[in-house]
């Protein structure tokens, strides 16, 4: 049995046929489920310019969400800190936590999000796109909660109201700069799986510990599409599949449905791309889902994982936390 804390990554989801609306409803009745299920974290992801994910405004999405739980930390994975000043991303996470002592993760990463163009967008200048200031700017957003370092602004919310900070990743930069900060790590294996190992074998090499954590904590985030049999996991997963491929390609739609994925003409080459991309991760049915996360753990020796499961069906998507936590995990706490 997997026997480490289980979260939740969702994107809100726009399938073909639905509005955001229906997305974030979706997102709402996923949460209270997961918590239900005693899953740890609900976190979702900042994304924009892209038809098929609601999940672009996370302060405003968590603070309903917080609001539609009780128990359950919810969280950014992540805020893209290029996109925003330092210190209304401390206002905005200041006010999570002032609402909702105790139960808020800010989970920070250094990427737009998004293309070049949305990005600028969003900022309205380039400047502060590029890795050298992503430390700098964090700095900044630390010290708007901890006030070490006193200037002539206070975040109010904000100073006095942290909620947990935790750096995400897909390669080495934020892996050393999380251990360096004393931070815990959440590394996007679901999306970049070649450089998890190198990445988390940075993270505890560079650790120092800190006010907030003595020893380094990672937490690992996987794809996850568990069904009754793996066959019916392979048909859920398609337009997951589908999606990313057209978003590689610079076309971006709402999920398609199984149907649509399942008549769509792959060429050899995305085919050979599907499959590279399904390596490591997790489809199939308990007993499957179960050896391929047993393997992960063992692997990446992660102190928690984070599943993402992009469905087409709201109840598909329930349906396979609800069989990871009460048959691959044996229960989860409540």
């Amino acid at each position: 049995m997997i026997d480490v804390p289980l979260s939740v990554l969702d994107l809100a989801p726009v399938a073909t046929g639905a509005t955001a609306g229906d997305a974030l409803r979706h997102t709402t009745e996923l949460a209270r489920r997961t918590e239900q299920l005693g899953y740890r974290r609900f976190w979702v992801a900042e994304h924009h310019n892209m038809p098929g994910i609601a999940s672009s405004a996370p302060a405003v999405l968590l603070a309903h969400l917080a609001a539609a739980t009780t128990r359950i930390r919810v969280g950014s994975g992540g805020v893209m800190l290029p996109n925003h000043p330092p210190l209304v991303v401390a206002e905005q996470f200041g006010t999570l936590e002032a609402l909702h002592p105790g139960r808020i993760d800010l989970g920070i990463g250094r990427a737009p999000g998004t293309d070049q163009m949305t990005a600028l967008a969003l900022r309205r200048t380039m400047e502060g796109l590029s890795a050298e200031g992503f430390p700098t700017e964090l700095a900044d957003l630390i010290n708007y909660f901890t006030g070490d370092d006193p200037g002539p602004i206070t975040a109010t919310p904000g100073r006095g109201q942290r909620p947990d900070i935790w750096l995400l990743g897909s390669s080495g930069f934020s892996a050393r700069l999380a251990g360096l900060l004393g931070l815990p790590f959440s590394f996007a294996h679901h999306f970049s799986a070649a450089n998890t190992l190198p990445a988390l074998a940075l993270y505890r090499e560079s650790f120092r510990p800190s006010r907030w954590l003595d020893a380094p904590y990672a937490m690992v985030a996987v794809n996850a599409i568990c069904a009754d049999t793996d066959g019916r996991a392979d048909w859920l997963a398609g337009p997951g599949m589908l999606s990313f491929l057209r978003l590689r390609s610079g076309r971006p739609q709402p999920l398609p449905t199984p149907e649509e994925a399942a008549a769509y003409p792959y060429s050899a080459a995305e085919r050979e791309f599907g499959a590279q991309r399904r390596e490591g991760q997790a489809y199939g049915s308990p007993d499957t889902v179960r050896r391929q996360l047993t393997d992960l753990l063992a692997a990446t020796r992660a102190d928690e994982l984070m599943l993402t499961t992009m469905v087409y069906d709201i109840d598909d998507r329930i349906r396979s936390f609800e069989l990871i936590a009460e048959t691959v995990a044996g229960g989860l706490p409540r």
